[in-house]
């Protein structure tokens, strides 16, 4: 047998094994009962021919395409998790409960009048993300075995978690009611395509966010602010160098921490809030306009959640028009604010420079 068989061979086996336990896990067959029919199909189905059809397990990969998409070192984690909630992987319907009820001291009057409470469902839809069919061709399935196949999941993973996380983001998005807007100095405008000048983000405009949360008795613990890179420079340029150790020697790192302030826990990433000159919240989707505004979110745990619904991930061997085989996949998820006045929820809009003279 040479030995290019033999190696192909063997990885086809232990894929096999990985795979019949996932599926012996999920479904409660017997593993021996799944593991042997997987690899007589292995071994008979390509042996022959020098190579073996290994075809994509595809509860491994639905499961390596959301791995690490909630990861404890990501925003997104420190909300509330609804995935409980999806109702046929589109919709997602959170019993809320209605108002507390009223308390008298010494009553006085007999009988107390009956109330009835008013709970209210928090309703929203999923959005569906899909990721364009890609090819890998007859020659590439021969010769590199999962090699490209790895590499396509990979990069696939990478979009699908940049553009979930950017659309819940935009759900969490406040309406001008609930934004403040930055008091810094005049720096030049970073979102894509804006121009001009906006202010710069400063450690006074978080504490007036912290003013905001404590008179609407959001918890201390449990408060989170948003950054995108530029604006997290401009806060520390706001800080003295003691301030600025002070801010860093609080960090924690592997939740995504990178420091904390006026009892936010600060995270940083490349994108986080952009809106438009009238105070609207934007999505990453639109095209950038020169009236556009950054923005970072403060929000509190309890007052924002996110849900992850359908995973699925589609397949179409030895396709003939193509000569190779074709892999896609879709994933729902999505999000919400939890309170309709919005308390624990708060957007800081970069405010717009008026120019000098």
């Amino acid at each position: 047998m040479k030995l290019k068989t033999l190696f192909v061979l063997i990885t086809a086996l232990l894929f096999n094994v990985i795979g019949a336990q996932a599926m012996s896990f999920a479904s409660g067959l017997p593993f021996a009962a799944i593991f042997g029919g997987g690899a007589l199909l292995s071994l008979f189905g390509g042996a022959a021919s020098g190579h073996v059809n290994m075809a994509i397990q595809k509860e491994i990969w639905m499961s390596t395409i959301v791995e690490g998409l909630f990861a404890d070192n990501s925003f997104l984690s420190k909300a509330i998790n609804a995935d409980e909630f999806v109702n046929m992987g589109k919709v997602v319907h959170i019993p809320n409960a209605g108002a507390a009820s009223k308390t008298e001291k010494n009553r006085t009057t007999l009988p107390a009048t009956v109330k009835k409470r008013t709970d209210k469902d928090l309703t929203f839809n999923l959005d569906e993300y899909t990721t364009d069919p890609v090819l890998i061709s007859h020659a590439e399935t021969v010769e590199l075995s999962y090699n490209k196949r790895e590499s396509v999941i990979r990069q696939d993973r990478s979009k699908l978690h940049e553009d979930v996380a950017n659309g819940i983001l935009f759900s969490w998005s406040p309406a001008k009611a609930n934004t403040i807007l930055t008091t810094g100095e005049a720096i030049a405008a970073h979102t894509d395509a804006a121009t001009g000048e906006r202010k710069a983000l400063t450690k006074k405009d978080v504490n007036n966010v912290m003013k905001r949360f404590n008179k609407d008795d959001v918890p201390q613990e449990g408060r989170y602010l948003l950054l995108d890179a530029d604006m997290y420079s401009q806060l520390l340029d706001s800080m003295t160098e003691k301030e600025a150790d002070a801010f860093h020697n609080l960090a924690d790192l592997k939740n995504g921490v990178i420091g904390k302030l006026y009892t936010f826990n600060v995270i940083m990433r490349s994108k986080a809030l952009r809106y438009t000159g009238a105070t609207a919240p934007k999505d990453w989707e639109t095209a950038g306009a020169a009236t556009d505004c950054a923005a970072a979110l403060a929000w509190h745990q309890d007052s924002v959640c996110r849900a992850l619904g359908e995973v699925a991930a589609f397949e179409n061997e030895k396709d003939a028009t193509f000569y190779g085989d074709v892999y896609s996949f879709l994933l729902r998820a999505g999000g919400r604010p939890m309170r309709d006045d919005m308390k624990g929820l708060l957007a800081i809009v970069q405010d717009t420079a008026q120019a000098a003279g």
